[in-house]
């Protein structure tokens, strides 16, 4: 009897599996997933930092805008 009418269920049972690259295609896969993941969170992080940076001008033109006030009231203030 040959090697071939001896086998007998599925044929994926005695196909060749290539284990290295099966594992190099998974970790390829679970890198791009976690670069997904990094650039995902990296643009939130900028989000953020563009959120801040808004607010921390606002802020600046503020304590600008009140020390300017307070000089134009102490000027008026002098002129009779």
């Amino acid at each position: 009897m040959s090697a071939a009418a001896e086998r007998t269920g599925s044929r994926f049972l005695y196909a060749p599996f290539e284990v290295a690259n099966e594992r190099i295609d998974a970790n390829q896969r679970v890198m791009e997933a976690r670069w997904a993941a990094l650039e995902f969170r990296l643009a939130r992080i900028e989000e953020t930092l563009e959120r801040l940076e808004k607010r921390m001008w606002l802020t600046v033109y503020g304590v600008v805008a009140v020390i300017l006030a307070e000089g134009a009231a102490s000027v008026l203030a002098l002129t009779p």
